[in-house]
């Protein structure tokens, strides 16, 4: 039932292809019959799951790499404009196709599910995507992060239905036009493109008038921003609001989230009835998200209780308190947040699951413009574990900023009560690790960097 592929994206070339957001609509792409090619700066599972699906990956960014007869170049926020790929097709006349321009084309004439959010996203849509698979929808999604396996970020399905992560950071979600919109909160994040909140919000009002004449709003009833933006777009004639959360007002009520361990039971009152359903992620914040796919997928017509038992399916995408494995009685979880609220969220769940038992946190900060405007919300964060280490900052996009370390974080948590050390050699830090657990402790490795990758090597060094 998906639309055909636009003639800008028959032969489309992709600069980055393997980070996340574009290597989903590659594949998408691949799976509706283009013949897609791309680069990236280094080899990745994620490159070999697109060789299989026949698309043509280089590795390292060079003018040759593009093909003359490419019908356009596809490129993130993130590519810049010295790029030699980027530069030749300038030369050759190459029309260059933002990324959010081009999952927008993939999302059109098919009922779409768009959620936006300064944290959760990932794990809503992903929530979405699999409860629709469960049901036999057959969904088309676009995703933040993997869910089973590299190259699991994105499908092409034969469905009407087409669920897809969008990204506020740099105001791209502004391109689509959902049947749905979630909005799971709103806050002040992305400082190298917004300056105030005032920004933030005037950015989610866009965001919010795109969905379509009789479209479906659900968002946020708890969050404060969320409160306000609902304020500021109530009055949109054509659209249908629906709030969820724990406020006694919400349109979908959580009305208890109870702890199992490493997941949640959770019991919403929906048009005036309990329904209880089962959340295989810990914390009450996942169990929101929950929420807010179920909220969304009703909106769409699709059965309440049937939705609640598909969501119950879910078990994780990677990097979202994904259990990386447990040796000597400790077990190993990995952490994407980056950003204080979400630090907190995460932080708060393992408490919770962490019951008689110390939490371990090795902190990796993302981004210097971050650092210099949350830093010290990070650190006050990190007084909810027993003891952290703090890496330097990853740098990502970015260039360094003068006087901004991770010692900002790390005098911020010494002033909150905190243990807390850096580590400056990220090769330290698994036997560092391995010294301080004992049986029966969580070790939480946290942050959007690459210090995902010592999960694996804590492990090892536990079992040594």
């Amino acid at each position: 039932m998906a639309p055909g592929i636009p003639a800008a994206l028959e032969r489309p070339h992709f600069i980055g292809i393997g980070g996340a957001g574009m290597s989903g609509i590659a594949k998408i792409l691949a799976q509706r019959g283009a013949k897609v090619a791309g680069s990236d700066a280094r080899e990745s599972a994620t490159a070999d799951a697109l060789r299989a699906l026949g698309a043509s990956v280089h590795i390292g960014h060079a003018a040759a790499h593009l093909a003359d007869d490419a019908t356009s170049v596809v490129v993130s926020s993130a590519i810049r404009a010295d790029n030699p790929e980027l530069v030749r097709a300038a030369e050759l006349g190459i029309p260059v196709v933002h990324r959010s321009d081009a999952l927008a084309s993939l999302m059109g004439g098919l009922r779409s599910i768009a959620v936006a959010g300064t944290h959760g996203k990932t794990t809503t849509t992903s929530m979405l995507a699999v409860a629709l698979s469960e049901l036999a929808l057959d969904p088309s999604y676009a995703i933040g992060g993997d869910l089973e396996g590299p190259g699991t970020n994105a499908r092409h399905g034969e469905g009407d239905i087409f669920v897809a992560e969008a990204d506020e950071s740099d105001r791209s979600f502004q391109k689509y036009d959902p049947q749905v919109a979630i909005v799971l909160n709103v806050e002040l994040d992305h400082h190298a493109n917004y300056a105030s909140m005032d920004e933030i919000y005037e950015s989610f009002e866009t965001f919010v008038g795109k969905v379509v004449p009789g479209g479906t709003l659900v968002i946020a009833a708890d969050q404060p921003g969320a409160v306000e933006l609902t304020r500021r777009v109530r009055e949109l004639s054509s659209l249908t609001v629906v709030t969820y959360g724990e406020s006694e007002g919400a349109d979908v009520r959580v009305h208890k989230v109870t702890p199992r361990g490493l997941t949640s039971e959770v019991t919403v009152v929906l048009n005036g009835r309990y329904l209880t359903f089962t959340v295989s992620v810990p914390g009450r914040h996942y169990a929101h998200n929950a929420v807010a796919a179920l909220a969304a997928g009703v909106a769409l017509g699709i059965p309440a209780h049937n939705l609640a038992s598909a969501i119950g399916k879910y078990t994780g995408v990677k990097r979202r308190l994904q259990l990386k494995g447990e040796a000597a009685g400790v077990q190993v979880i990995d952490s994407y947040a980056h950003h204080p609220t979400e630090m907190t969220a995460d932080l708060e769940a393992m408490r919770g699951a962490a019951t008689g038992s110390r939490l371990l946190v090795v902190f990796q900060p993302h981004l210097f413009s971050r650092t210099q405007e949350l830093g010290t919300e990070m650190g006050q964060a990190l007084a909810l574990a027993d003891a952290s280490l703090v890496l330097d900052i990853y740098p990502a996009r970015e260039d360094p900023v003068p006087g901004v370390t991770s010692a900002l974080i790390i005098d911020a948590a010494k002033a909150a009560g905190a243990d807390v050390a850096a580590v400056h050699d990220k090769a330290a830090v698994p036997a560092a690790v391995a010294g301080m657990a004992k049986p029966g402790d969580l070790v939480l490795t946290m942050g959007a960097g690459d210090v995902t990758d010592l999960g694996p090597q804590i492990l090892d060094h536990l079992s040594s």
